[in-house]
């Protein structure tokens, strides 16, 4: 092997190995702005965030230029531009060092790159922006080493000769969150048209493939690729556990919550511009939260009761609010409760408020310290809410049962409700029917709310009764005989027809047949509470006794043909019934018409084959009868 040609291996195996580390893992971030400049000229502004602590400098320097589509939404026409960097800026920390008892080290890079466009003033156009790949250590996407990451924004046409300007967002992404403390962070923009905007986490995209370093013309397109795919129990909603988990507030924009796993997320916001009640454009940040161990030397900690964001507590029942403090680090508090001059320096105080409204109440520990540490969160006062239902109906199996809000508050209206059945059946209307299948004591839970965020529970008992309409065994007599009937179930009996029996309204007339034939019967059966429901019964006349046993069965559980059982009809009663195998074994032995063999002996499957029985019986008029035979199981 030549000098040169493992002079040549070794510069491939080095530019693989630079084209695997060179993928966008540094790439923590990114968003995209754009500024109307007049008529139909835009100022576009793509900003990415590297981490300049971890990340490889190969990867980072194919950062620039960043390869920028720009596309004609109507037609999908466009092109795709390399602009250089504007600028380039290293990230405050935004945190306290000197309160941190093992601080970690960062590096977060924003590089910002602008450039100038002029678009059609009538259509939507997109700018897009993919980088691979995301950082591997990330745990709440799937194979995050070879998923990449798309920034877009889409600008929206002239109306009536205005040309819209994005919002913004206000600060900076945190870099980073110490895991079991809370955050609260202003996620927050500000819109340059004065549009009302709102706020939600939503789902980040996928973007450049893994076998491409950096984008390229060719890899852009003005179709978007799908959402990245998250790792359960992690979704675009809920990217990163935690007791409160992480929420937004949807009108302020201002993230809480408390992270309780340590790791790398990839969190992603929505702020949605509107105007006029329509909603025109929305601008994306895709970032990775960094919870780590930081052991923060003092947190103050207001915890959350409640699942509006970043509110400790909705008071419905009254105006006193005793506070909770779950600080650590502290030995002087000052609590003030949004009440001008109302302040405490208990550690747990209480506080009356005066009226009704929202309060945000804030604590500072260690107040004038190297280290204090300061947390807010909302009261909301709103009395008075009270749940409560009715139950109407007959409680009756498979009867619709009505259920009826009767919640109060003095802050109408009720706007949620949570049924509960107690049979494992759920409604979310106001004033759900719901029949139960079966009878039983079930216990009906009422959860209820107003828009103000009040809530209460009403829990409350029902019985339904265990009704079963009986008619009785379908029976076989001889012609001339009687049948005494026995219905059971209910307080009241209506037989149909009524023309053999003695009674037509108790639960066990005599019925008389001179004639053969199948004589059937419906019997209307009422029960206490009033339950009503029909069974059925059919007689069976002959002419003359008869006893049959079949020659064969065959016990499979096929539900036919599964018992060997003697039928008969004009005979008292069995005085025994006997199966022996050809040895002489008894397999089965019974004294009842209605009970046969199925085909088992001592709790194991009985051989195939040939087997001998003898019955004896007991006719009408009281004489002993005997008769004996034989049967073949199969199966």
């Amino acid at each position: 092997m030549t000098h040169r040609f493992i002079m040549s291996l070794m510069s491939l195996g080095l530019f693989l190995l630079l084209g695997i580390e060179a993928r966008a893992s540094h790439i923590v971030g990114g968003e995209i702005y754009y500024r109307c400049l007049g008529g139909s000229t835009y100022r576009i502004e793509l900003s990415i965030y590297q981490d300049c602590l971890e990340g490889n400098d190969s990867a980072i320097a194919q950062d620039v230029p960043a390869y920028i589509g720009v596309y004609n939404l109507s037609n999908g026409a466009g092109s795709t531009k390399p602009v250089s960097a504007a600028a380039t800026m290293n990230v405050p920390a935004n945190f306290q060092n000197e309160c941190i008892n093992n601080s970690p080290l960062t590096c977060l890079r924003k590089v910002t790159f602008i450039f100038d466009e002029a678009l059609q003033p009538n259509v939507t156009h997109r700018i897009v922006y993919m980088r691979c790949c995301r950082n591997e250590s990330i745990q709440n996407i799937n194979s995050p080493g070879v998923t990449g990451a798309t920034y877009f924004v889409d600008i929206p046409p002239i109306q009536d000769n205005f040309c819209n300007s994005s919002a913004r967002f206000k600060n900076f992404p945190p870099q980073i969150i110490c895991v079991n403390n809370p955050l609260i962070y202003d996620h927050s923009a500000t819109d340059p048209d004065g549009d009302s905007l709102s706020y939600e986490l939503c789902a980040a995209l996928q973007g450049g493939l893994a076998d491409i370093n950096n984008p390229r013309p060719i890899q852009l397109t003005s179709l978007l690729p799908g959402p990245v795919v998250y790792v359960a129990p992690y979704s675009a909603a809920k990217p990163m556990t935690g007791s409160p988990p992480l929420q937004i507030n949807a009108k302020t924009g201002l993230m809480t919550g408390t992270p309780n796993i340590t790791g790398r997320h990839v969190v992603t916001v929505c702020c949605h511009e509107w105007r006029n009640g329509v909603k025109i454009n929305t601008v994306k940040r895709d970032f990775q939260f960094n919870v780590t161990n930081c052991s923060r030397a003092v947190v103050a900690d207001i915890p959350q009761f409640s699942d509006e964001p970043n509110t400790y507590i909705v008071k419905c029942d009254g105006y006193k609010v005793k506070f909770v403090n779950k600080s650590t680090g502290g030995f002087r508090y000052k609590w003030e409760f949004g009440v001008p001059g109302a302040t405490s320096t208990e550690f747990e105080p209480e506080f009356t408020y005066p009226d009704t409204g929202v309060y945000i109440v804030k604590l500072t520990v260690n107040e004038g310290s190297t280290c204090p540490d300061t947390i807010s969160r909302e009261v909301k006062i709103f009395p008075y809410f009270t749940t409560d239902f009715s139950i109407s109906g007959l409680p009756c199996p498979n009867s619709p049962m009505q259920f009826t809000d009767l919640s109060v508050t003095d802050y109408p209206p009720v706007t949620k409700w949570a049924w509960s059945f107690g049979d494992g059946s759920f409604s979310s209307e106001k004033d759900p029917s719901h029949p139960y299948p079966s009878g039983g004591d079930y216990k009906v839970k009422l959860v209820s709310a107003n828009g103000k965020g009040c809530t209460d529970t009403a829990i409350k008992d029902i019985f339904v009764e265990h009704f079963r309409p009986f008619a009785g065994n379908d029976t076989v007599i001889v012609r001339g005989e009687y049948v005494d009937f026995n219905a059971t179930g209910g307080i009241e009996y209506l037989w149909m027809p009524a023309d053999a029996l003695n009674s037509a309204t108790i639960p066990n007339p005599r019925g008389h047949f001179p004639d053969t034939g199948r004589f059937d019967f419906v019997v209307r059966i009422r029960s206490g509470v009033g339950c009503e429901g029909n069974d059925s019964i059919n007689v069976l006349v002959v002419a003359q006794p008869y006893l049959f046993l079949p020659s064969a069965f065959s016990p499979n559980r096929d539900g036919l043909n599964d018992f060997l059982k003697p039928l008969g009809a004009g005979y008292r009663d069995v005085r025994f019934f006997r199966i022996f195998n050809r040895w002489g074994q008894l397999m089965f032995s019974t004294n009842r018409f209605d009970e046969g063999w199925d085909g088992t002996f001592n709790g194991s499957v009985a051989e195939m084959g040939t087997y001998f029985w003898v019955l004896g019986v007991t006719d009408r008029f009281g004489q002993e009868q005997m008769i004996k035979g034989d049967v073949t199981l199969i199966r």
